[in-house]
């Protein structure tokens, strides 16, 4: 079984506090009519949609795309169903699950169950990010445009790309159980940014 977790690119799709400046720009520069074929040129923010980030995005000198590892990006992912959480996922959540050092862990929230976006969306504190950061996770993804919400100074964010933990917002887990999966994602090799769209899928 195939579980694509990854949000469809479209210039509707719901965007991070629905600012306009992050909606995708789709924009026809070739037809069959005048042309004989047919070219579209995206423009979008590279935290739309389902992305990896980057320590640069929040560390002034910290690492870019450019050193991106694919082989932290595919293997083995827990998803971990914490749908009863309505705010924060706090360390308290998580303490009673056996996080293997090396693995990728997967927030499935109440996120997945809405496409639009919400102001008031579950997010990881930044004592749940240590937490996962101790237990020497590779990555760490999300259900949420944002792994944390206006909290000053992005600490739960430093927390973990400080520890070279990856960030994947963006996901959509509605339809995956919680459990063990092989997760591939592949960012686009974009030189020298602070995030990359991805595309992310999950087997069993």
């Amino acid at each position: 079984m195939i579980y694509d977790i990854s949000m469809t690119v479209h210039p509707d799709m719901a965007v991070y506090k629905n600012k306009p400046e992050k909606k995708p720009v789709f924009t026809v520069v070739r037809t069959f009519a005048k042309e004989g074929g047919y070219e579209t040129d995206v423009s979008m923010n590279l935290h739309t949609g389902t992305h990896v980030d980057y320590p640069l995005h929040v560390l002034e000198d910290g690492d870019n795309s450019d050193t991106e590892n694919l082989e932290t990006l595919i293997g083995e992912a827990m998803v971990l169903d914490l749908s009863h959480v309505k705010t924060a996922i706090t360390a308290d959540d998580l303490k009673s699950y056996a996080v293997k050092p090396d693995s990728f862990v997967l927030l499935k929230t109440v996120n997945s169950e809405t496409d639009a976006f919400d102001f008031d969306f579950v997010y990881l504190a930044e004592d749940a990010a240590r937490h996962l950061a101790a237990c020497k996770v590779r990555g760490v993804g999300i259900d949420a445009l944002g792994i944390e919400r206006n909290q000053a100074g992005q600490p739960t964010h430093k927390a973990l790309l400080k520890q070279g933990i990856v960030i994947l917002e963006g996901l959509r887990l509605a339809t995956v159980r919680e459990g063990y999966y092989t997760m591939i994602c592949l960012p686009l090799k974009i030189q020298g940014v602070e995030a990359s769209p991805a595309r992310v899928i999950l087997t069993e």
